[in-house]
């Protein structure tokens, strides 16, 4: 993520504490940080602080000339010592160009500090009270506001609406009664763990501390957000909960996970252990993996167990959830309660309520009324050449079908996607999908798994409005992929923990399917890739998809005439030779058909005149099935060219496109 500093004419990138860099003002290790390349420096968030200073018309140790901040180090002509401490100076510094003298940050820092007049009885330096501009967090709420005051000795934040929370440097807190707990503002000391007792979470510049027991706790678990020392009345468990307030390991009897920090116990059942999460366990709930309710159950009792979400085996000796209705389902305590899993909805006590969901009504053995169609349909065993599912976009053929009864109405469905439920729930979304007409949405549709755009068809939909695809949400876990051996699971990406498709080598952030133990991940796009397909071109022929092979010769697309690369995947004709990107045989618009649209106002029209035209972004002849035509009468050869020529398009949407092989420089 770039963005820009204050009085700096580059942008910077972010950088994680995790990442590790040196800062170019302290010589500390905490905090995240930015990195500007331009200028080759790396710098704590807090420590950007100096950005926000004017240039020094004034200095005690040099009156009369201004200092300059300089970002790429000291001048060659000069001495790269600080004029006061006599100490190195880093990339960030303090230069006067008359007297071709430095001064060090920390010696700037100390400037400001000794002009600082603000005592508060639980720091012992000075503060500045500061305009941050919304660039810094403060160390009580970790929120960004303008104003508050600043320590520039220890880069100590603190809003002004945040000082009365602090009462004073010394506390008495009933987490630790024995001895006094001390305010700190510059860290934990060395000599202790740096981690909140309570938490578990590491400490920042601002916590409490007991220097005879090394005890540490940080403002949230003092302060803000305290947990409670007795817990009562739970739906995981029958007696009273204490918390032992300290570093431990143990087993949380709930989960059956390992724990290290301030559990729960209850000493009537020989102490049984809860991690401060498990104890809040709700007690009925709906998860996305399975179509039943699940109920908390302790112990979960003898039998050979696997998780319903991560297949991973289940320790019965301990909680987890199970299905009353299948007596083989059940999923461990920290898999069903996953925000990607459960909606957050405690369903102890509310009646369960059979919604529906069939997608039609039976009128006769023959004849039903399905709920997106306004007449009846008839069961149709006849083949349909021509004639296209209005649910999934691809020919009838000599499938089962239910067709309009009006002579005049063209509307058909595939039996088995007539037969798709109007509400499920799917691993994609904790919330129920609900299947709606994509006539219903006025703009293109974007799948929230396989970023990719459709046009037509069927679509699940959440009341968020997030929508899916009938190929993404039909999708079964584990799912079993030609493309390897082992069983593929769904995974939910971490924040910073991408993941890159082995087909098409582009960076997932959100979701993709996966075989750990592999290390194997494929995105929703290529997983979802049909095995086989037909093009009016190769008529004879079905294309069948290959996983790549080892080749010693070249293989060149027999549509756009480059290059294909053999150890990626591609489509081929086995009785024809023929190899072709897969790019250049489903495009990058899913569900296209003669005469649809996006966007209102962009015509997709058949690719199928003896001249290509050009497109409009790439310039290259329009190769694929389909042209993009703007009411400005403007041709793309695919949604990736349109929506780098328009501005309004939004960012997301361009770093996700897919290169056409025929435009690629």
């Amino acid at each position: 993520m770039s963005l820009r500093l204050e009085r700096h004419k580059h942008y910077v990138d972010l950088v994680k504490q995790r990442d590790g860099f040196e800062c170019e003002v302290c010589d500390r290790s905490y905090g995240d940080g930015f990195c500007c390349s331009e200028c080759n420096f790396t710098i704590h968030r807090k420590c950007a602080f100096v950005f926000m200073l004017r240039d020094l018309l004034e200095h005690p140790s040099h009156v009369g000339h201004c200092l300059k901040l300089l970002t790429t180090g000291a001048p060659d002509h000069t001495d790269p010592k600080c004029h006061l401490c006599g100490k190195n100076t880093k990339r960030l510094l303090y230069h006067c160009s008359v007297c071709k003298l430095n001064l060090d940050i920390s010696c700037i820092f100390d400037y400001f500090s000794n002009r600082a007049r603000l005592i508060h009885s639980w720091h012992h330096h000075p503060l500045l009270l500061f305009d941050f501009r919304f660039q810094l967090q403060c160390d009580v709420c970790h929120m960004s506001h303008r104003s508050g005051y600043f320590c520039s000795r220890c880069q100590l934040v603190v809003h002004k609406e945040c000082v009365s929370k602090i009462e004073s440097a010394e506390i008495t807190h009933p987490f630790h009664a024995r001895h006094p707990l001390k305010l700190l503002t510059d860290g934990a000391p060395d000599y202790t763990d740096p981690e909140c007792h309570i938490c578990g979470k590491e400490t920042a510049n601002l916590l409490y501390h007991c220097d005879k027991c090394k005890f540490n706790m940080d403002i949230d678990c003092a302060i803000r957000n305290p947990q409670r020392l007795s817990l009562s009345k739970l739906k995981v468990h029958e007696h009273t909960l204490t918390l032992m307030p300290k570093l431990m390991f143990f087993v949380c009897d709930a989960c059956g996970k390992k724990g290290d920090h301030a559990p729960y116990t209850c000493v009537q059942c020989d102490f049984m252990f809860f991690h401060q999460k498990c104890a809040y366990l709700p007690l009925v709930i709906n998860v996305n993996h399975h179509e039943h309710r699940v109920s908390y159950k302790y112990p979960l009792g003898p039998g050979e167990w696997i998780c319903g979400v991560c297949w991973e085996e289940i320790n019965w000796s301990y909680g987890a959830y199970s299905c009353s209705s299948c007596p083989n389902y059940a999923i461990h305590s920290r898999c069903a309660t996953r925000k990607d899993v459960w909606d957050g909805k405690e369903l102890d006590g509310v009646p369960e309520v059979i919604e529906d969901i069939k997608p039609f009504k039976m009128n006769d053995d023959n004849t039903i009324t399905h709920f997106t169609h306004e007449h009846n349909m008839s069961l149709n065993k006849i083949t349909e050449e021509r004639s296209i599912c209005e649910a999934c976009v691809l020919p009838i053929d000599s499938y089962t079908s239910y067709k309009c009864s009006k002579s005049d109405c063209c509307f058909i469905l595939h039996e088995t996607c007539a037969n798709l439920p109007k509400k499920r729930r799917h691993f994609l979304s904790p919330q129920p999908l609900t299947l709606r007409p994509q006539s219903q949405h006025k703009k293109e549709t974007i799948c929230r798994a396989c970023d990719q755009v459709f046009c037509q068809g069927f679509v699940y939909s959440t009341y968020q409005k997030q929508n899916f695809d009938l190929l993404c949400s039909s999708i079964t876990v584990p799912f079993k992929h030609g493309s390897h051996d082992h069983h593929l699971l769904y995974l939910k990406l971490e924040v910073d923990h991408m993941k890159t498709c082995q087909n098409c080598g582009i960076d997932q952030k959100e979701v993709v399917l996966g075989c750990i133990k592999c290390n194997y991940f494929l995105d929703f796009r290529c997983a979802t890739l049909p095995y086989t397909v037909r093009l009016p071109r190769y008529d004879d022929h079905p294309l069948t998809l290959c996983y790549g092979e080892k080749a010693s010769g070249k293989y060149w697309c027999d549509i756009c005439e480059r290059e294909t690369n053999s150890k990626t995947w591609f489509y081929t004709c086995k009785d024809c030779g023929v190899t072709l990107h897969v790019f250049c045989v489903v495009g990058d618009i899913r569900y296209a058909k003669p005469g649809g649209s996006i966007n209102n106002n962009v015509e997709l029209v058949p690719n199928n005149r003896s001249s290509r035209p050009l497109c409009h972004n790439c310039h290259c002849h329009c190769l694929g099935s389909f042209i993009l035509k703007d009411f400005v009468e403007d041709i793309f050869c695919s949604y990736y060219c349109f929506s780098r020529c328009k501005p309004w398009m939004s960012l997301m949407k361009k770093e996700k496109g897919i290169c056409p092989p025929w435009a690629y420089k």
